[in-house]
């Protein structure tokens, strides 16, 4: 359990640096003045009612992070915070926005609203604080839901599905945070935020995504990484791997996953011209987990020998799920990802809540048994009663597109909890709506980055960098830098290539400088 959240946590501060010029404070108000941090009048969004209004002077210093996911950011300027308690009539929810404003002189006008991880619908205050300290007036909503890892909310008592919380998550709990935070802002500093962005991974892409979809106005700049959208397939598509492997009853070892992973790593890594440790693309990497059959692995002073049914399990895992009669239902694991956090001796907390208590509605059932008959239904039954409420996957973003909003994402091409995929899958579902590639790329614009984890450049802040540029000054990012770390834990610098491109070794050069490689389109294979 620890384990497999890790990468969540890492995925924590997940917009955490985010190193912007701060804007000159605004000259217009004596800047001296310090803030008024008092309870404001708060207008209810339609269809909710205002249980409450707080608001406490916070002196900043080193500001932690809570629950699972922990975090802590140090040398946090004083701010105020604001906490507005709505709640939707009869529904019985309580949902908090919590809104934190830094002194007047350090503001620079921009309002920044986070999504959360896991079952959290929000922030669990360092992304909050990085803001603070880089100027923006910053918000989130815990939806009335709980921690990273509590999904205790997903039935009432009578065992039914808790549908305002449910739909709290989904969707409506983002569109209030962002029209009580930008009341706060402008009741507290007498103007509106001049820049509105959301930012989120994960499930905090996810709800980016919808925020793209139904909301189009609330934002200017929408960052949306390794987004959960596509929620009723890919969710009950992570538990694949467990079906797989109850039904060919074969569990291979963490060390067999691994050499299946280095075996395919070295059979892909020069796709790209150079021999630096990383696919470079992974959808292109076609090795054949057969060929391992009959190799030995030392593992852990054993020698084990991979079986035919070692290397079939990793071929249906990679493939994705599929019906009794072969018809393919969604992506599977990213080659090159790691198996452990689906592949482990339990389910992966996410899809085993969400199968057990919202698809199935018995909290009871247990994942790791199921056999491939059940898991289509339940796959099916996924589709057909939540792709409205969760789905978050309209490629209509035309609203958005209008309203001149811009949206960025980067998707890990070794994420080992949302199959990269997915995203390609949407993204091209876009354009097909939209009218072309060049058409989209205009507000909306996806990265894929190799050989990295679920939200794994979390904490580099590049991609916000890029996004307010694109938002203010009109400069659409061609590139987004990052530092990618390679199978042997060699740092690498790239300019990572926007989807459809994919980056080539220049034939010359240290393949550890992003100069050495360029973004060419991909040759295509059958």
């Amino acid at each position: 359990m620890r384990r497999l959240l890790t990468v969540l946590a890492a995925g924590v501060p997940l917009a955490a640096a985010v190193y912007l010029p701060t804007a000159s404070a605004d000259t217009g108000s004596p800047a001296s003045a310090p803030l008024k941090c008092a309870s404001v009048p708060v207008k209810a969004p339609a269809g909710t009612r205002v249980e409450s209004v707080t608001a406490v002077r916070q002196p900043g210093g080193t500001v932690k992070g809570t629950g699972f996911l922990g975090g802590s950011v140090d040398n946090v300027p004083s701010y105020c915070e604001v906490t507005v308690t709505l709640t939707h009539p009869g529904q019985g929810d309580h949902a908090k926005v919590r809104t934190w404003l830094p002194e007047k002189a350090g503001w620079s006008g921009r309002f920044q609203a986070f999504g959360g991880a896991a079952w959290a619908a929000g922030d669990n205050n360092p992304g909050l604080a990085n803001a603070v300290k880089q100027g923006y007036a910053a918000a989130t909503t815990d939806a009335g839901v709980g921690d990273a890892i509590d999904s205790s909310w997903a039935l009432d008592s009578e065992g039914r599905v808790n549908t305002a919380l449910l739909k709290n998550f989904a969707e409506r709990s983002q569109h209030e945070t962002a029209i009580v935070g930008k009341a706060v802002v402008d009741a507290i500093y007498g103007k509106a935020p001049s820049y509105s962005y959301f930012n989120g991974c994960s499930t905090g892409g996810r709800q980016g995504y919808m925020e793209a979809q139904r909301h189009p106005d609330d934002y200017d700049g929408i960052l949306a990484n390794a987004p959960a959208i596509n929620w009723d397939d890919y969710v009950p598509a992570t538990l694949w791997p467990q079906v797989v492997m109850n039904e060919e009853k074969t569990r291979p070892t963490d060390c067999e996953f691994m050499a299946f992973n280095q075996a395919a790593l070295k059979a892909c890594d020069t796709l790209d011209g150079a021999k630096d440790g990383l696919i470079a693309d992974a959808s292109r990497c076609d090795f054949d987990p057969r060929r391992l059959i009959g190799t030995k692995v030392e593992c852990e002073g054993k020698q084990e020998t991979i079986t035919a049914a070692d290397a079939a399990v990793v071929r249906k895992i990679w493939d994705g799920p599929r019906t009794t009669s072969g018809k393919k239902l969604w992506y599977g694991l990213p080659i090159g990802a790691d198996f452990k956090g689906l592949a482990g001796a339990t389910s992966f907390q996410v899809p085993d809540d969400w199968t057990k208590k919202w698809v199935a509605k018995q909290p009871g059932l247990d994942t790791t048994k199921l056999t491939y008959e059940q898991f289509t239904k339940l796959f099916k039954q996924s589709q057909a009663e939540y792709d409205k409420v969760i789905g978050s996957d309209d490629p209509d973003l035309s609203a958005f597109r209008k309203s001149g909003g811009k949206l960025l994402t980067y998707h890990g091409q070794s994420d080992q909890y949302i199959p990269t995929a997915g995203t390609v899958d949407y993204r091209e579902r876009v354009e097909h709506r939209l009218g072309g590639s060049h058409r989209v790329d205009d507000f909306y614009r996806l990265f894929l980055v190799p050989g990295t984890v679920h939200c794994g450049l979390a904490g580099q802040g590049n991609d916000l960098t890029a996004l307010t540029k694109w938002v203010e000054q009109g400069k659409a990012p061609q590139t987004l830098p990052a530092t990618l770390t390679n199978a042997s834990g060699q740092q690498l610098d790239r300019d990572l290539c926007r989807y459809p491109l994919v980056s080539r070794y220049n034939g010359h050069g240290d393949v550890a400088d992003a100069d050495s490689f360029r973004c060419v389109r991909p040759h295509h294979h059958h």
